[in-house]
């Protein structure tokens, strides 16, 4: 499994500015941003074993920064 961090900046380097733009503007996005980067330390943590958890904790960790995920780039597109 690869710890390897799914910062945003590096899944969607092409809507740089405009993720800075809605942090700034977007409180709701802002909250988004803030619990995604949130989430996917807490799981870079978990595979990197600093903070080892259990495999349904773990999935569901991965399920909630798909959904972040899933929200922020409908956001982005919009």
């Amino acid at each position: 499994m690869s710890n390897t961090p799914h910062e945003l900046a590096d899944e969607f380097p092409e809507f740089a500015e405009k993720m800075h733009r809605l942090k700034v503007e977007d409180a709701h996005f802002a909250k988004l941003f803030d619990d995604y980067h949130e989430i996917n330390r807490a799981i870079h943590r978990a595979e990197a074993k600093i903070e080892p958890t259990d495999d349904l904790h773990m999935e569901d960790m991965r399920k909630r920064r798909m959904v972040l995920k899933d929200e922020i780039y409908g956001m982005l597109m919009t």
